[in-house]
């Protein structure tokens, strides 16, 4: 049951997405008309200290108009390495330099609309350099024990599908 995408118009475009209108061909051979949002790819990074806190921010999102925890994330500059991009991000919001990052998992968060990857990354080591460069990025930045994230997601404080994806994932890998 594949859908085959024939041909796509651009619509509109900026610096930081496209929109595109797509001609669909459904397995019945019947078409569709299909808008399509193309975007860079993300990158999102965060760290685990020894003792099993991860290093989270607190900010508003405008759009749904809602309060979270998140991890550093930002846009994958063009030609710029998917890890390097997101230890740029977790510097640039946090203050805080991560050593080597580990990939931890590519999410594709509204694939039925837009061909969106976060690729979410952690380490295990990092170094504090000062004050976030984007502190207007959170209102806060703070170390939260790992083991409270399932519950935290639970009462809807990680609202993010791709960041309670990744904290889940690392949550799994930590403790299991």
């Amino acid at each position: 049951m594949q859908w085959t995408n024939l041909n796509e118009q651009k619509v509109y475009e900026n610096r930081w997405f496209r929109v595109n209108l797509a001609d669909v061909e459904l397995p019945d051979g019947s078409h569709l008309d299909h808008f399509v949002i193309r975007l860079r790819p993300v990158a999102a990074a965060t760290v685990v200290n020894g003792a099993d806190e991860v290093l989270l921010l607190w900010r508003h999102r405008f759009i749904t108009d809602s309060w979270g925890w998140e991890l550093a994330a930002g846009v994958v500059d063009d030609g710029e390495d998917i890890a390097a991009a997101a230890a740029r991000e977790m510097e640039e919001e946090t203050g805080w330099r991560p050593g080597p990052l580990r990939p931890l998992l590519t999410v594709e968060p509204a694939n039925g609309l837009t061909d969106a990857r976060h690729h979410l990354f952690w380490a295990e080591e990092v170094q504090y350099t000062g004050p976030p460069k984007d502190a207007f990025e959170s209102s806060r930045r703070e170390w939260i024990p790992l083991k409270l994230i399932p519950d935290m997601i639970a009462r809807g404080e990680v609202p993010a599908a791709n960041m309670a994806a990744a904290l889940l994932m690392l949550h799994h890998l930590r403790l299991g």
